[in-house]
């Protein structure tokens, strides 16, 4: 009976350990006092220049201005083809040109297009007839092509009465359609048809426009 007591003594300690190693596994981790208060974590906010102002306006580039087309002066030229043989007058106008090839006796053509801001042209006419040519120096020069032939040519700048003149009109039920050249130097080329006929064209008066032997009136060729 003496060996069972420190037995029941040492069975009893650990009984009591048991018990108090029970309890606070339930009982869980020990509430923070009441004075303490956890701070509400922050949340994150977006920078100012994250995103554009609702009130801004979007900005737009001002259209470039359109340059201005540049435009050949008014001009007149009247000159003669390099081999002597036929005359040639321009008239400009407004970016526009008017021509007339003729060698006074049966050749002859009338030609017009735009003139570029340059003072070149390509001018055409009837029967594929065409014209380039370009100012130089205050002369105009260039090549023609009529009736199938190429004329070289370099005209002057022509100051009244030099210059083109035409006179289109019914006279005694025939029909008339004459073309003249007046040059520098006076001397005048042209071509007089008649119902379709091709003859030289007599003189006219620049100043007045009077056909010489016709009742016909010649003016200013214009565009």
């Amino acid at each position: 009976m003496t060996r069972s007591g420190p037995l029941f003594t040492l069975l009893g300690g650990l009984l009591l350990a048991l018990l108090l190693l029970t309890f606070n596994a339930t009982t869980g981790t020990k509430a923070a006092p009441a004075g303490d208060k956890v701070a509400p974590s922050a949340s994150p906010t977006a920078s100012p220049s994250s995103s554009p102002s609702a009130g801004a306006a979007p900005t737009s580039e001002a259209p470039t201005p359109t340059p201005s087309k540049t435009q050949a002066p008014d001009a007149d030229y009247a000159g003669r083809t390099d081999d002597d043989s036929s005359a040639i007058a321009v008239t400009v106008r407004d970016g526009k040109a008017v021509a007339y090839f003729c060698d006074g006796r049966d050749r002859e053509s009338w030609l017009k297009g735009d003139v570029a801001g340059d003072g070149s042209m390509k001018l055409t006419g009837k029967n594929g007839a065409r014209l380039d040519a370009s100012p130089k120096g205050g002369k105009l020069t260039g090549t023609a092509n009529v009736d199938k032939k190429t004329f070289t040519f370099t005209a002057d700048r022509a100051k009244k009465p030099s210059g083109l003149y035409r006179a289109t009109q019914t006279v005694r039920g025939a029909r008339l359609d004459g073309g003249w050249i007046v040059l520098q130097n006076g001397a005048q080329v042209g071509i007089l048809t008649r119902d379709g006929a091709r003859e030289p064209a007599p003189e006219i008066d620049p100043s007045s426009g009077s056909v010489t032997g016709e009742d016909l009136t010649a003016e200013p060729v214009t565009p």
